[in-house]
């Protein structure tokens, strides 16, 4: 049980019940990850407004973003993130066991095309370290084919994944999956 008090899906009214049903129809039920941040209803509609945003993002893809939350994560030790991760990755990314622990060892493993594994290696960088980024690492990106908004993007979601296992690791959030 988290260290706060949330709403369940079952006993959820106004804008979070509104948005627990927009959350069920797009995964099927509410997980805790989402559930933590109830007791905030407007904190819970710009982090579910947040996911939705990268849910159709055009050029960051499911599988480079469920790498980079799952390897932010490991590096934050957040087991909740980590494994959610790793699920959505095997069950809806068609990335395999082995891929994934050979991820976990060293992120080059990632089975990503080079443009991808370039913002993914750009993300852990900024989220590991937090040190400012070189021209010579927003060049790389650019020559690679992605645009300031794109890597704007990419490191935004980074840094929305360190702030969620924060949170998620904080308040001891249990594991649902």
């Amino acid at each position: 049980m988290p260290l706060i008090n949330t709403y369940t899906p079952e006993n959820a009214e106004g804008q979070v019940k509104v948005i627990y049903d927009q959350i069920s129809s797009a995964f099927g039920s509410v997980p805790n990850a989402l559930q933590i941040y109830s007791s905030s209803p407007v904190l819970l509609a710009e982090h579910w407004h947040n996911i939705g945003y990268y849910m159709q993002h055009p050029t960051l893809s499911f599988n480079l973003l469920a790498f980079m939350r799952m390897l932010i994560s490991d590096h934050g030790r957040c087991e909740y993130c980590v494994g959610f991760n790793e699920a959505m990755l095997i069950n809806m990314g068609g990335v395999s066991i082995e891929q994934v622990a050979a991820t976990k060892q060293d992120p080059q493993n990632a089975p990503l095309s080079e443009k991808d594994k370039a913002m993914l290696m750009f993300v852990l960088k900024a989220t590991q370290t937090s040190a400012p980024a070189s021209p010579a690492d927003i060049s790389t990106l650019k020559a690679l084919g992605w645009n300031d908004g794109e890597i704007l993007d990419g490191l935004g979601h980074g840094a929305n994944m360190v702030a969620a296992d924060i949170l998620l690791n904080t308040l001891q959030i249990e594991r649902d999956y």
